[in-house]
This record gives C-alpha cells, sequence and structure tokens, in this order.
C-alpha cells in the first residue's frame, strides 16, 4: 500500500526539499497545477468555461505557522475574486478553500480562521458566487463544520465537503441534506487511523453510496468528486430514483485528471466542475494526487528518470 506512505512523506521537510529539486517534478506538477499566479490561471479559467465547464478555485497551500500568513492567505482568496469580477466570471467560477489556510491549527485558531475566511465569503457573494470549505483531517472537523454553520447564517449557499472514508461521514450527512447544504462527498485524501476510517477501498466505495444515497434523497446540492466511472454511473442512477433534474447536482473532477470525462459530462447536459488548483505552496496538495492513483505515482517515476 504506497498511499499511506506517500501521505506520510507529504508531511516530511526532507521529502519535500527532495522532490522540489528533482529534474521531473515541475513536468508532473504542472499536469495537476494550474499555474503559480492569478493572471496564470486566469486563461484556464477561460478555456474550461468557454467549454461549458465550472471551476472552483483552490489557492493551495497549507503549512501555515503565524498570523500573518493566514492573513495572507485571505488577500490571496480576496485577489482572485477581485481578478474574477473583472473578467466577468464570478457566477462561473466558485472558491475552495482550507481552513488551515486561514489559520485554524494556530493559537485561538477557530476565531481566526471564521474571521479571515468571512470577508471571502462575503467578497464572493457580492460577485454571484460562493465558498465551499475543504474537508481537512478528522481532528479539524467540529471547526470546519461549526464555521460552516456559522457562515451558512448569512450566506446559506456556503458548502462544504465530507469524506466517505471517515465513520462519522454517514451522521455528517443525513444533518447537512436535511440542512439543504451544498455538500461535495470524495472518498479522502488523508492518512487517517483505522479507529476513524475505513482503510479498505471496498469499504469506502460502499460507503460512498450509502452517503451519496442520503444526500440525493435529501434537501440540499450534492457535488459528486470522483473520477471513478463506476461510482459516476451509481451517482447518474441515484439522482434518476431521486427525481433530480440535471441542475440539482453536479460533478467535479481535479484538473489534469481525465479530461475528457470533463467534457463527456458536460456535453450530456451535466453540471461539471473542475478543481483547479495554483500557488506556489503545491507540496501537499501534489502528493495527495500521487496518494490518490498509482499510475500518477508511475507518471511522475518516469518523469523523473528521463529527465535525470
Amino acid at each position: 500500500m504506497l498511499g499511506p506512505v506517500i501521505l506520510a512523506a507529504s508531511r516530511s521537510d526532507q521529502m519535500r526539499r527532495f522532490i522540489s529539486a528533482a529534474p521531473g517534478t515541475k513536468q508532473v506538477v504542472d499536469r495537476f497545477i494550474a499555474g503559480e499566479t492569478v493572471e496564470q490561471v486566469v486563461p484556464v479559467i477561460e478555456d474550461a468555461t468557454d467549454k461549458g465547464l465550472e471551476v472552483t478555485l483552490d489557492v493551495v497551500g497549507e503549512d501555515i505557522t503565524t498570523p500573518e500568513q493566514a492573513a495572507a492567505a485571505r488577500d490571496a482568496y480576496l485577489e482572485l475574486i477581485g481578478r474574477l469580477k473583472e473578467l466577468g466570471l464570478g457566477t462561473r467560477a466558485e472558491m475552495s478553500v482550507k481552513l488551515s489556510m486561514f489559520g485554524l491549527a494556530l493559537e485561538n485558531g477557530h476565531e481566526l480562521a471564521l474571521a479571515n475566511v468571512r470577508p471571502v465569503v462575503e467578497a464572493a457573494a457580492a460577485i454571484g458566487t460562493t465558498v465551499t470549505l475543504d474537508a481537512e483531517d478528522h481532528t479539524t472537523l467540529d471547526s470546519m463544520f461549526a464555521i460552516h454553520e456559522e457562515l451558512r447564517k448569512d450566506h446559506p449557499q456556503t458548502g462544504c465537503v465530507i469524506q466517505a472514508y471517515l465513520f462519522r461521514t454517514e451522521d455528517d450527512a443525513r444533518r447537512l441534506a436535511a440542512a439543504g447544504s451544498r455538500v461535495r462527498i470524495v472518498k479522502g485524501a488523508y492518512k487517517e487511523p483505522a479507529s476513524v476510517a475505513y482503510q479498505a477501498k471496498a469499504e469506502i466505495d460502499k460507503a460512498y453510496v450509502r452517503i451519496l444515497r442520503t444526500l440525493m434523497e435529501g434537501e440540499g446540492y450534492p457535488m459528486i468528486g470522483s473520477h471513478d466511472p463506476r461510482l459516476i454511473a451509481i451517482a447518474q442512477e441515484l439522482a434518476r430514483k431521486a427525481g433530480r433534474k440535471l441542475d440539482e447536482y453536479e460533478f467535479q473532477m481535479l484538473y489534469g485528471i481525465r479530461s475528457d470525462e470533463h467534457i463527456r459530462l458536460a456535453a450530456e447536459g451535466h453540471r461539471m466542475r473542475v478543481y483547479t488548483a495554483y500557488g506556489t505552496d503545491w507540496y501537499g496538495y501534489f502528493m495527495r494526487r500521487l496518494a490518490e492513483k498509482p499510475a500518477n505515482l508511475l507518471f511522475f517515476g518516469r518523469s523523473i528518470l528521463t529527465k535525470g
């Protein structure tokens, strides 16, 4: 099982330095990261929307150690929103944020993260779009859900992410479906212990389907985060059985993965949103992409060998 090993490496400063310096790294990183600056990512947004796709934008970075860094992360999102407003792309691109970037792990982190994310949510609403709070490791979830609930008092369209591999998620899904939230369901991409999460792929897939059924039968807006053809087909069938129209749920996939499938689903009339990450602090995000799929790791290995 390489996945847990890679996820452990994502926390290693020594591995960060090694991989960042490897000759073939940039080629692979460019597959998953749309650019380093707002200006570099704008053409990617425009290309996606021209193809009938929607976008959610993630300014990558998680290792925040000071309030000043958290404020800088907030300002990076505000800069992005300002650029989307100038381009008239507000209704086609939303934001995904990790509260760890906004200071959640610091002293008084809950209050700090809420204070930093609130102006981002308000600015997004002002241009006709919204924000989804990304889930991280299980120790942060109670705080994330509390912030989500607080933000929804004034901005009920604020979304959140739930992870199928966690035992708690079926209960979370029932609560969120009843509340009418926007909820993205993913399998999960953090290294979690067996005491809180399923470890076997088959068990995670079964949980994913159970949770997705709850969301489809509820009052909220499900966002299906998966590249798995079988789960995508199951999602379509569950939506049909629940009587949902094509604009009452959406699919989400990562930039750089299964791009042909993005186009196919959009052509069939589905809402298809591409999770598009950009920025300079790409290491943690990149390592989770490698951990999720062995083919990504093989691609990275070949790139290093051919560039060395």
